[in-house]
């Protein structure tokens, strides 16, 4: 799972969806100085991604991908699962998914002196490049990974995986409907016992 993915994944606390969004960049359990929330949506962030790795329907996903970029595989299909989630939105929220990600990007902005370093430094980009509204579009998809393989400096190959994305989309778009139900039953029981 990706950005979006996890902050929707994350229900309606705004301090969870912030610290499930920011994890990625906190490493081990030096987590303790942030909000009882925003370690809860840290550790949030962590089940979600052990169950994702290990789901049947997700390997499913990056063995597809896995010839052409081995364990990049994984990053890319948590990006294309966030471009069906975008897409599908409707499916999901009965909320705009623009008035959704605005209200995220204020939520970000209200609460700017909580966020690591690395996130304070990311949210200019994220809100201006609107990078969750860019997943709707294959197109958006493809910005994205080559952005991403830019900074790893194109050792990951990840800009021409919106190939793959065209070739199976049905493949790609059925998997994640059919693992996205599980992992939202999932994370909303793990938010019950945080």
């Amino acid at each position: 799972m990706n950005f979006l993915a996890h902050i929707y994944l994350s229900g309606e606390n705004g301090l969870i969806k912030i610290g499930n969004f920011m994890a990625d960049g906190i490493h081990g359990k030096h987590f303790d100085s942030f909000p009882i929330e925003i370690r809860k949506g840290i550790i949030l962030h962590r089940e979600i991604d052990t169950f994702t790795d290990s789901h049947p329907l997700f390997r499913q996903s990056t063995k597809r991908l896995h010839a052409n970029y081995h364990h990049y595989s994984g990053i890319i299909v948590d990006i294309f699962y966030d471009h069906f989630l975008a897409k599908n939105w409707k499916n999901y929220s009965d909320e705009k998914l623009e008035d959704y990600t605005e209200r995220f990007y204020q939520s970000l902005r209200d609460n700017f002196e909580v966020l690591t370093p690395k996130t304070q430094k990311m949210v200019p980009y994220l809100v201006t490049q609107n990078w969750l509204m860019s997943y709707q579009t294959v197109e958006g998809i493809e910005i994205i990974l080559e952005k991403m393989d830019n900074r790893m400096k194109r050792n990951s190959n990840m800009r021409f995986a919106v190939a793959e994305l065209r070739t199976f989309y049905s493949e790609f778009e059925e998997e994640f409907t059919l693992f996205f139900k599980e992992i939202q039953y999932y994370s909303n029981q793990k938010i019950q016992t945080l």
